[in-house]
């Protein structure tokens, strides 16, 4: 009979989003694999005929981002409970706050079944400049989950080492991965010919400036202070028409598009939604902008830098690990506008030589994020789960 691991996240897409990789490992280890989200969330365009496909077997839970809905919260605890019980399940792999913490409540409370738990912090929300609430409330729950954790994986030096001073189960283990793991054969340079007509594609001029920004529409991203700059950095260079795409969904979706439509700039910001065409849509872009408050590490910044495009990122921990200012791009304090304006009037003047120059270096820190990179360290934190 063949051992099933759960994987457990808030929203749907995860699995298929970041984890089909270990998806993968743990097959070949010999585990069923089940994934527990709530699937109605649309974030990462849920695929569940994907994941069914792969062989992983679904469970809807009423699980939610905020660990402040407790009524809905205490309801997904209830089914991870009866999913880990009537599964027989042996491996939990958790992730995403609310995850994490469902996740491994459930596993110490399934006493009869105990569960290796594995809980990946896709970045904490507790950080060096966080909120003074963050630390009071997140760090201290984080602390106390630990020591029902046997495998915490961490994907920035920050959190690693702020993990290691917790208290995990007897003998468990922290482990580093750089990121979920990078296919970087499917981001590779295009010619110049090639850019040129996927810009065509898009509307975009070749002499327009170009920004594109991947990521989620929440605060966090950062994305309605850039887009308050565009009449600024529409000043800044008059000579070429600002042309600023936004591929990602959430929540903010309403509000960004009411703005732009009350500032008159639905000429300029392009909001592409979610897309399965990201390599497509990055070889247009002159400039990669990622100016999120809070990141892990960052996977979309690093997809554009394998794609030889210039980085203007905002200084975080996740960023941290791959930014060289001035060598593979530029870097700004989050809250600063400022900071972005004049970093973006910059990369718009460079001269070509010196953009590819820079993109050739962000080429050479992105082949460190690559998959063949994380995959080992997984296969054995997982092994090394499976082992006690």
């Amino acid at each position: 009979m063949a051992r099933k691991a759960l994987f457990i996240a808030t929203v749907g897409g995860f699995v298929t989003q970041f984890e089909m990789n270990n998806v993968a490992i743990l097959q070949r280890m010999g585990y069923e694999v089940h994934s527990a989200a709530n699937f109605t969330d649309s974030v990462y365009c849920v695929k569940e005929q994907e994941l069914k496909k792969a062989g992983v077997i679904l469970h809807h839970i009423d699980i939610e981002k905020s660990p402040f809905m407790l009524r809905q919260n205490a309801k997904a605890l209830s089914q991870i409970r009866r999913i880990i019980r009537q599964e027989g399940i042996s491996l939990i792999h958790c992730h995403t706050p609310v995850g994490g913490l469902l996740g491994r409540i459930a596993g110490v409370t399934c006493a009869e079944v105990k569960p290796q738990i594995i809980y990946t912090a896709h970045g904490f929300h507790f950080y060096t400049g966080a909120p003074r609430f963050n630390w009071v409330f997140y760090y201290t729950v984080e602390r106390l989950l630990a020591r029902a954790t046997d495998c915490l994986v961490t994907i920035n030096e920050e959190d690693f080492d702020r993990a290691k001073k917790f208290h995990l189960r007897k003998d468990g283990r922290v482990f580093r991965i750089p990121g979920e793991g990078l296919h970087i054969e499917n981001f590779t340079p295009v010619s110049r010919e090639e850019k040129a007509r996927l810009r065509k594609s898009l509307n975009i001029e070749p002499d327009d400036f170009f920004i594109l920004s991947v990521g989620e529409l929440s605060g966090n991203k950062n994305h309605r202070m850039i887009i308050d700059l565009i009449p600024r950095l529409m000043e800044r260079i008059p000579d070429r028409k600002v042309c600023y795409g936004i591929c990602g969904d959430g929540y903010f979706r309403s509000d960004i598009q009411r703005r732009l439509s009350a500032m008159n700039l639905l000429d300029n910001v392009h909001m592409f939604g979610y897309r399965k065409d990201i390599p497509r849509i990055l070889a247009c872009a002159d400039c990669f902008l990622f100016p999120s408050v809070r990141e892990g590490l960052g996977m979309a910044a690093l997809e554009a830098m394998a794609m030889e495009i210039p980085v203007v990122a905002a200084d975080n921990r996740g960023t941290r690990e791959y930014m060289r200012p001035g060598v593979n791009g530029l870097v700004c304090d989050p809250h600063r506008p400022e900071d972005f304006l004049d970093a973006l009037a910059v990369i718009s003047r460079m001269p070509e030589e010196k953009l590819r120059r820079m993109g050739r270096e962000g080429r050479k820190v992105a082949e460190m994020f690559r998959l063949e990179k994380t995959q080992p360290i997984m296969e054995e934190a997982y092994r090394f789960a499976d082992q006690r």
